[in-house]
């Protein structure tokens, strides 16, 4: 079967269209992967990388820069994770520049968050340099921590709302108290009598130190209270000289 032209233009301009979609997939594939560009290599080690994947971005004052290259398992509690820079940071990050695993967002991607040091340090990074790293934030633990308090926030609802409701049905001593007149009214009527009980106490103490002062000053008895104060002051002045002897000695 002998091709047309007309077949023959539809087959080239296919194929122009494939090759021009495979270049565009190469060339943003190898701009995000700065393969384009010249660029240096960090690295950090973490206990846990949180979730962080190779090709997540690394962002530098708030501007993607650079790629996660690697991440590598070196032992149970160390894992390595390998940065590609664009050449153009290299003078702004210091040798005490820390890395961080951050989120694109509340909930977006993970990524590393390089700062730029300088505090303790003026020198440039090189090549190939390990970088301090900052624990990430675990968030699964806090989730659960969360959760735990809502549960048992609930939970104190419930029982508050079980408390409530059995008060308001006059269940138990306080809702009977509540909800029940009459014992409202004996209460009311005890705490009124022992307050004028007090009030009697009070009143008959005061008649009874009055009358006992009144005492001291009859001369009926007033002997007997004179004799009661100098066998008081006797045994103050034995135990004083009991005490001086003690001291001299």
């Amino acid at each position: 079967m002998k091709t047309t032209a007309s077949q023959k233009i539809k087959i080239g301009l296919f194929t122009f269209l494939g090759v021009l979609v495979l270049a565009l997939m190469v060339f943003f594939i190898g701009n995000k992967r700065n393969l384009f560009s010249s660029t240096f290599n960090l690295y950090g080690t973490f206990k846990n990388v949180n979730g962080l994947n190779v090709g997540n971005n690394v962002r530098f004052a708030g501007i993607n820069e650079g790629v996660v290259e690697a991440i590598t398992i070196l032992n149970d509690t160390t894992v390595r994770v390998d940065l590609t820079m664009n050449d153009d940071v290299k003078k702004f990050i210091k040798t005490d520049a820390k890395i961080s695993i951050g989120s694109d967002g509340l909930v977006g991607d993970k990524l590393i968050i390089i700062s730029p040091g300088g505090v303790t340090s003026t020198q440039t990074v090189k090549n190939g340099d390990k970088l301090e790293t900052v624990a990430p934030f675990d968030a699964d633990k806090l989730i659960a921590k969360l959760t735990g308090i809502a549960d048992n926030a609930g939970t104190l609802i419930q029982n508050l709302a079980s408390i409530t409701g059995k008060v308001n049905s006059g269940k138990g001593s306080l809702g009977r108290l509540l909800n029940n007149d009459r014992m409202a009214n004996d209460l009311d009527a005890t705490v009124k009598q022992a307050q004028t009980t007090m009030a009697n106490v009070h009143k008959t103490t005061s008649t009874l130190n009055e009358d006992l002062t009144a005492a001291q000053h009859n001369f009926l008895l007033k002997g007997f209270f004179n004799k009661k104060k100098k066998a008081e002051r006797a045994k103050r002045d034995s135990i004083k000289k009991a005490q001086q002897a003690a001291g001299q000695q």
